[in-house]
């Protein structure tokens, strides 16, 4: 599997590459002949948004239906659910803040050329409705329920979308289980076939890659390859700067177990994700982890997975420089209100990411559409992901295993599950029903 995403990674560089050497020469060059065929790859690019848009809410929606039926599905597991949740919500908003209040003033200094910027906006909406702007306070708690949810939908208001799934979730398991059972079914064939398609367009990802990256490079001249590489490392540097500044901390202090002992129960899993890139591959490692961590079994088999299902700690800060990245780039003012409005979609979404290379950036069409960010942005970030998918990876595997030592490590008096001295475990009180 490793070996694949590597391949995979070298062949989404290679197209990024190929666009951006293209878009430069015909910049330079003044070539009638290549921006011929740079007006040419256009539409190709489009379509591969489009592509990616089309199984973006079907997935969302589908994910996090199944996600909630099969968590409060299980009586026994209700306190241990609910305390897991809290903590994957506590690392997703405060991974998410600390990268907005670092990332929001250093990509302001980024150097990008208004004029170009406003050139590319204009082209990469053209045709569609005027840009959104941020909605008044009273207009925004308002729209957060849809009095059409088909219509929230269509419209790309993925937030007023996310809380009708939540409450159609919820409302699902009070359904009797004769009634339900055909609804969830449904829910997961269609995560499964909309996983099945995102696949199918990710493996097209270098050509749609090169074809929106040409264009773009066309307009902004060397500039893009000096933008691109600094949402790169921007990317990179937060996501490790968060394990330091939050993620370890939080182990440490709650979970009750040593700096040292964390990183290096850690680093097995870490270099999985590294390589793989890929969350669900790297769940053997961390389970494994947890347990070197002395996490109690019952804890383990429970918070881990769903962790690696559910829990983005990485996406959060990277969709997050992504959004800013790709306001900045298209030159998209982003009021504080509307910033909000936009943290509270991003942390959302990160719970129904696919755990698959580059998952991130496909779900994200919905968050630059709320910022008002035109959509072709998202083939952009694809084709500059590989390095920071690297590393959210690495971010989002560490963070499920610090989650499972923080639920074990953070429970009540003594009826803990914890190990005994014979090695016999006690039974877990606080999980019984």
């Amino acid at each position: 599997m490793a070996r694949a995403s590597y391949a995979s990674a070298l062949w989404v560089i290679a197209g990024l590459s190929a666009g951006v050497v293209l878009g430069i020469l015909a910049s330079l060059s003044g070539s009638a002949s290549l921006f011929a065929l740079v007006r040419f790859l256009e539409p190709i690019g489009a379509v591969f948004v489009n592509a990616i848009r089309m199984a973006v809410v079907p997935l969302v929606v589908a994910s996090l239906i199944g996600g909630i039926v099969s968590i409060t599905d299980e009586r026994s597991l209700t306190r241990l659910g609910v305390r897991s949740l809290m903590v994957f919500a506590a690392l997703a908003i405060s991974a998410a803040v600390f990268a907005t209040i670092i990332a929001a003033p250093l990509l302001a200094r980024l150097s990008i050329d208004p004029l170009v910027a406003e050139e590319l906006r204009k082209s990469a909406t053209a045709g569609s409705s005027a840009p959104v702007s941020a909605p008044g306070l009273a207009q925004w708690f308002t729209d957060l329920v849809p009095a059409n949810p088909i219509k929230a939908a269509a419209d790309g208001a993925m937030l007023p979308l996310i809380i009708f799934t939540i409450g159609f979730g919820v409302a699902l398991t009070k359904v009797a289980a004769e009634r339900r059972e055909g609804v969830v079914r449904f829910f997961s064939g269609l995560a499964d076939a909309m996983m099945v398609l995102v696949r199918w367009v990710i493996a097209l990802a270098p050509i749609g890659v090169f074809a929106l990256a040409a264009p773009l490079a066309a307009r902004m001249g060397v500039s893009a390859a000096g933008a691109l590489l600094s949402y790169i490392l921007l990317a990179a540097i937060l996501t490790v700067a968060v394990l330091g500044v939050l993620v370890y901390p939080a182990t440490v202090l709650v979970g009750g177990v040593s700096a040292g002992r964390l990183i290096r129960a850690c680093a097995p899993a870490q270099a999985v994700a590294l390589s793989s890139r890929s969350t669900m591959a790297s769940l053997p490692a961390m389970i494994d982890a947890a347990r070197t961590l002395g996490v109690p079994e019952q804890v383990n088999a429970f918070v881990v997975p769903l962790a690696a299902s559910t829990l983005r700690v990485g996406s959060a800060v990277g969709q997050t420089v992504a959004v800013l990245f790709a306001a900045r780039l298209f030159n998209v003012n982003i009021a504080p209100l509307h910033l909000v409005a936009i943290l509270i979609v991003t942390v959302l979404t990160t719970f129904t990411v696919p755990g698959i290379p580059g998952g991130s950036i496909v779900v994200m069409v919905p968050i630059l559409i709320a910022a008002g960010v035109p959509a072709d942005a998202v083939g952009v970030l694809l084709g500059a992901d590989v390095i920071p998918d690297m590393f959210r990876t690495m971010a989002n595997v560490t963070g499920g295993i610090a989650a499972a030592a923080i639920v074990g490590g953070s429970r009540p008096g003594d009826a803990s599950g914890r190990v005994e001295s014979d090695g016999s475990r006690e039974e877990d009180l606080w999980v019984r029903k």
